[in-house]
């Protein structure tokens, strides 16, 4: 999901943003619609109920939880002297499912389970649509996802035909059968398939019976990227008549190279998306 995404929800604009993939909306811009607006986060938070069920998401979620902590914080829960705010929740027991952002988008964001725990506390009725609106952006990256998906497998095909192209007019020989040459363009495909996912696409095949398709209907967007830059690279590299052995070694460092950039500035990728 892109950074600081909105959704509307009964007339109030709340961000959404995704940490490492996981998303967390803003309770700040939740509050907001209210009368007591933000002040009404420290009062939730306050609440034995509340601790309680974050008590439990963090032992489910966070496996470096302070439960000790925790307890005397149970403990002392309900007493009239009792304070409590996010930033000292964070600090006490190491919680991981809220977050304070200072700056622009700046404000109390929590993973979304404990946003939806805190819209039924604001009003069930906002929880609702705050539910549906989440859902509905979910859905619409989805779609854009599957887009770009689409879009980056139709350039790979488009651009295994300059591929195949340099195969057939610098690697074939002339005057052999169709059999012959659905060998050699095997062959070729499977330089970049072992390049890429280290295997052929018969291994694929006999790896995955239950599985339609090819291995390269299963590839995620950055090995589509990869691929298609594959694809150009090996054209190339067969009209300066290079090996075949060669070409797969320069193609497998290529194929490592990008996927490493790739993955780390994943970011860059799911601007696509926007």
């Amino acid at each position: 999901m892109p950074k600081n995404q909105k959704i509307t929800v009964k007339g109030s604009e709340i961000s959404v943003f995704a940490q490492n993939e996981i998303d967390f909306i803003s309770l700040t811009d939740m509050s907001g619609g209210f009368k007591e607006g933000s002040s009404l986060i420290g009062k939730w938070i306050t609440n034995k109920n509340t601790l309680e069920y974050l008590g439990t998401w963090e032992k489910i979620n966070n496996p470096n939880f302070n439960y000790p902590e925790f307890g005397v914080i149970e403990q002392d829960a309900g007493v009239n002297r009792f304070i409590m705010s996010v930033g000292q929740w964070i600090t006490r027991t190491q919680a991981k499912g809220m977050i304070v952002k200072a700056g622009r988008y700046g404000g109390t964001y929590a993973h979304k389970d404990i946003a939806f725990h805190f819209a039924m506390w604001l009003s069930p009725e906002f929880q609702i649509y705050l539910v549906k609106e989440f859902q509905r952006l979910k859905e619409d990256e989805h779609s854009r996802l599957k887009l770009t998906w689409d879009f980056q497998r139709t350039l790979a095909k488009v651009n295994y035909h300059i591929h195949t192209d340099a195969v057939k007019e610098n690697l074939i020989p002339e005057k052999i059968s169709s059999k012959q040459s659905s060998i050699i363009y095997a062959s070729e495909a499977d330089v970049l398939n072992i390049a890429l996912f280290g295997i052929t696409a018969k291994q694929w095949r006999e790896a995955n019976p239950s599985l339609k398709g090819n291995v390269r209907d299963y590839a995620t967007i950055e090995q589509l990227v990869v691929l298609s830059n594959m694809e150009s690279t090996n054209a190339l590299l067969i009209h300066q008549e290079f090996t075949q052995s060669d070409r797969l070694i320069q193609l497998n460092q290529l194929a490592i190279t990008q996927m490493k950039s790739l993955v780390q500035h994943r970011k860059a990728i799911n601007q696509l998306n926007k």
